[in-house]
């Protein structure tokens, strides 16, 4: 196994946090927010940079850490890592092991990472009885990126079986190829594909842009700058996305279980509900449910779950999220789509640059500089 040395993890943690941190604090706040429940951080395990997560089999937890190592979380803490890529991936800018996800079956296992290029890459490993058979993996899909910034990374399958892949539009600073309303490239997208469908994968045939030659059919919606972290409601389907923004707003775009796709959120034409640069709002425009900008402490969303477990009951239902300068952990209250409340649940999980939901519905908090964290009732 390789072993990072700790000048190298701070190194790498500081260039994350230059990179990251071109985003928002918070508008439109209330003046004295409610308090939607009384929790507090657990602190469960600490990691090497944990950056994303996912519930495995056996009522496990498995934690990815930046620079290409997978953990086991249980009842004993973090095990040994069952995977390693270190030598594969590197922590430059915005690079490293970035997002992991299993299928519905716990029968494959994927991981999303740059190369050492910084193309931008999913493999495929089988699973079985719980552990990754490493002569399995195969790559799945790959998008090279013009420059070590805003690659996404996040993975997940939604409700009807298909992966999800968020990218980036590609680095640099206001989208300098057009890439988020370009349907010509996978950059600045959220894709959706069928990864047992096909060699390497398959195109669902009820992608929205399947019969459109001048757009890529992997396309389930775009307009997006940095879509960091996505989740499905567990309870609903409901789709969110945590949108990084340039300089002035963060958003949370919202997507209905019964969406078919094709989204426009806006960027680079809009940042948030605002022209960006002089931009013209397009006119399949969808604003984001959420937005706060930058005149506080925040600067670079970090997107989460709706709450569906069972331990903090004044708490399900609501969408949780935080910042990644800002660390306090939020809660929306949403109906239909539309926010009706936010709360700051009185917790900060420092600097957040992930959320995990576990397999029963219970949410971890994942702080870059180590720590592994429950939301539990205080």
């Amino acid at each position: 196994m390789k072993v990072r040395t700790r000048s190298s993890a701070i190194i790498g943690t500081i260039c994350l946090i230059a990179s990251l941190a071109l985003t928002t604090a918070s508008a439109d706040e209330p003046a004295a927010p409610r308090q939607a429940a009384e929790v507090t951080l657990k602190k469960v395990a600490t990691a090497q940079n944990p950056i994303a997560g996912a519930a495995g089999p056996g009522d496990t937890v498995w934690i990815a850490e930046r620079a290409g190592t997978v953990r086991v979380l249980d009842d004993q803490g973090l095990g040994e890592p069952v995977l390693d890529i270190s030598d594969e991936t590197t922590t430059d800018g915005e690079r490293g092991l970035l997002g992991v996800a299993f299928d519905k079956e716990f029968a494959h296992f994927y991981i999303s990472f740059t190369n050492l290029e910084g193309t931008s890459t999913v493999d495929e490993f089988a699973v079985e009885d719980g552990k990754i058979q490493p002569d399995t993996r195969r790559t799945v899909l790959t998008q090279t990126q013009p420059y070590a910034n805003h690659n996404g990374g996040d993975i997940r399958f939604g409700p009807d079986g298909y992966l999800y892949i968020a990218l980036g539009d590609g680095g640099s600073g206001g989208d300098p190829h057009g890439n988020g309303q370009n349907l010509d490239t996978l950059l600045g997208k959220l894709l959706r594909i069928d990864p047992s469908g096909g060699e390497p994968y398959a195109i669902p045939p009820d992608n929205p842009f399947v019969d459109d030659p001048n757009a890529k059919g992997e396309i389930w919606a775009y307009g997006l700058r940095n879509p960091w972290r996505f989740s499905f409601d567990a309870g609903t389907g409901d789709l969110l996305i945590g949108d990084v923004g340039q300089s002035a707003w963060e958003e949370i775009d919202w997507a209905s279980a019964d969406s078919k796709g094709g989204e426009n959120y806006g960027w680079s034409q809009m940042e948030g509900n605002h022209p960006f640069r002089g931009g013209t709002e397009p006119a399949n425009h969808v604003p984001p449910v959420h937005e706060y900008d930058r005149n506080g402490l925040g600067c670079s969303v970090t997107g989460g779950y709706v709450y569906r477990g069972e331990a903090i009951p004044d708490l399900k239902g609501q969408y949780l999220f935080s910042d990644y300068c800002d660390g306090t952990v939020r809660a929306l209250r949403m109906e239909n789509g539309k926010v009706t409340g936010e709360s700051d649940l009185g917790v900060n999980g420092g600097e957040v640059i992930s959320f995990v939901e576990g397999g029963d519905g219970e949410l971890y908090v994942l702080a870059i500089g180590g720590t592994v964290s429950r939301i539990d009732p205080a």
